[in-house]
């Protein structure tokens, strides 16, 4: 726990547990103001559209090539300032034109993403709110290079501190437009480039602080920009893979009445274990790997990515199991209240315990990718991206008949394993570095056997205190005693059974 891995990764988890607990507030106030109603759902679809596109541009196509070749750079002193200016001049320019087409082209947008609206009040307030919203594309896809820049140097702070910001201003909006009565749509969706434009400045005053305060410059298509998007494009082909994954699902249940509500609010409390976890250990991994790359130093890059991987394991084990076993008490004592209905609950609940089978794959994915990208291979994602595509739209697209709204939850933890089992063949090719050594392997059934003895302890929680999850006055209580049981349970077990020991070296 002394490594400067797992600092790393404990420091950037602790901020990202931060801003997942500030925008599951944020979540909460969204239901409570707005249910799963028109407005609701047309804003969630409007503010998917720039994270979608943000994703596919900056933090997964564009960041898997820059990160390790600015660590590369930063590490050898080859000029990496010139290098990082040069892709924030050109990373500016492309998303500066795609937010300008996609202004014009936003009604096309929306069918695409929720065809299930055409025809009704939902469409109509999507493209109003897309077309506001969607600026926070450009905002956020700087940020995520400079925060790509700030990762590579080992200062992680502000880039996990910066969407807190993005949280508060959002939350700050609701509560304003409540106050003064203002239209809630549409102060949610003004709010939302103007948390990108302050999460870039944050970012922004980091990065200038460790000496890069990076100047827009003429875009040119220099050596280096080639070898970039030579790198990038199978990534940026990947990540539309991912939105393609993530758009069979929001059709899917735009044609289900209160479906995208129901879906997007069970994601976002199953990406409360994933971002903390998941995704602190991917940005500090890639950074970690690609310097070890460099250096040749095996050893260290297989005791990185076996840390990562059983800090991942440890955390996420007992997490799905209680995401599963805990689902209907979870959506109904943190979500049932205001316009969010007891008719809410059960279907929301049933999403949730079929994302939380997938928790543990898509958590390992974040550990396994960076060993790809870290030796600039990109191509062998993007293969195991379009499986995983076809194998999701075949059971989203092939069970909704049969199961409804919920197939699109089913499509996604089943392409999700399917990417993760892909993703571990692949790397019996990289040797030593991406071996399993003696520690996580005697501490995997450990962790297994506590998650079991975690879930037997919860199930009996949940029955005792039945009642008291139904109670108003006692609900809150109840959950906490239910996590806290559950929690000492797998702890102490875990440790009963010799898995936080050092013995195993």
């Amino acid at each position: 726990m002394r490594s400067p891995l797992l600092r790393g990764i404990l420091s950037v988890g602790s901020w990202t547990l931060a801003s997942r607990l500030v925008g599951f507030l944020r979540d909460l106030m969204i239901a409570a103001y707005l249910g799963t109603g028109p407005v609701a759902q047309a804003y969630l679809v409007a503010f998917s559209l720039p994270n979608m596109f943000r994703r596919f541009f900056a933090e997964g196509a564009f960041n898997t090539a820059f990160v390790p070749m600015f660590a590369r750079r930063l590490e050898g002193g080859d000029n990496p300032r010139g290098f990082a200016e040069e892709a924030f001049s050109g990373l500016f320019a492309v998303v500066l034109t795609v937010s300008l087409l996609a202004h014009l082209a936003m009604p096309w947008l929306v069918a695409l993403q929720a065809s299930g609206f055409l025809g009704d009040e939902r469409f109509g307030l999507a493209v109003v709110y897309g077309r506001i919203c969607f600026p926070y594309i450009l905002f956020m896809s700087l940020t995520a290079l400079l925060s790509g820049l700030l990762n590579a140097g080992g200062r992680f702070v502000a880039a996990a501190a910066a969407p807190v910001l993005m949280n508060l201003v959002l939350i700050a909006a609701m509560l304003a437009a409540d106050r003064l009565g203002w239209d809630m749509g549409l102060a949610m969706a003004w709010s939302t480039p103007v948390s990108g434009l302050v999460q870039l400045c944050m970012v922004w005053w980091a990065a200038r602080r460790m000496g890069f305060a990076l100047r827009l410059r003429r875009p040119r298509l220099s050596p280096d920009m080639r070898r970039l998007l030579a790198v990038a494009a199978p990534a940026v082909l990947a990540g539309g893979v991912v939105q393609v994954n993530l758009l069979v699902g929001r059709q899917v249940g735009s044609f289900f009445e209160h479906g995208i509500a129901w879906l997007t609010n069970a994601d976002r409390l199953y990406q409360l274990p994933l971002g903390v976890v998941g995704i602190a250990i991917g940005i500090v991994l890639l950074p970690e790997i690609s310097r070890r790359q460099k250096s040749g130093d095996t050893p260290g890059s297989r005791h990185a990515f076996n840390r990562a991987t059983e800090l991942a394991l440890v955390l996420t084990l007992p997490a799905a199991a209680a995401l599963i076993l805990m689902a209907e008490p979870l959506i109904s004592v943190l979500f049932r209240r205001g316009a969010f209905l007891q008719s809410d609950v059960g279907p929301t609940a049933l999403a949730l315990a079929i994302y939380g089978a997938g928790l543990p794959a898509f958590v390992l994915q974040k550990v396994l990718q960076p060993l790809y990208f870290a030796r600039e291979d990109t191509r062998s994602p993007f293969r195991f991206a379009l499986w995983s595509m076809l194998v999701n739209a075949a059971v989203a697209l092939g069970l909704a008949p049969v199961m409804g709204f919920s197939a699109a939850a089913v499509g996604t933890t089943v392409a999700g394993w399917i990417m993760t089992l892909q993703l571990w063949r692949g790397t019996r090719t990289f040797g030593a570095a991406a071996q399993l050594d003696t520690r996580l392997r005697r501490r995997l059934p450990r962790m297994l056997l506590s998650s079991a003895i975690m879930s037997g302890v919860v199930a009996g929680a949940l029955h005792f205190l039945d009642g008291a999850l139904q109670a108003e006055g006692l609900r809150y209580a109840a959950l906490c005693a239910v996590i806290l049981s559950g929690g000492c349970s797998y702890l102490g077990s875990y440790w009963l059974l010799g898995g936080l020991g050092r013995r195993d070296g």
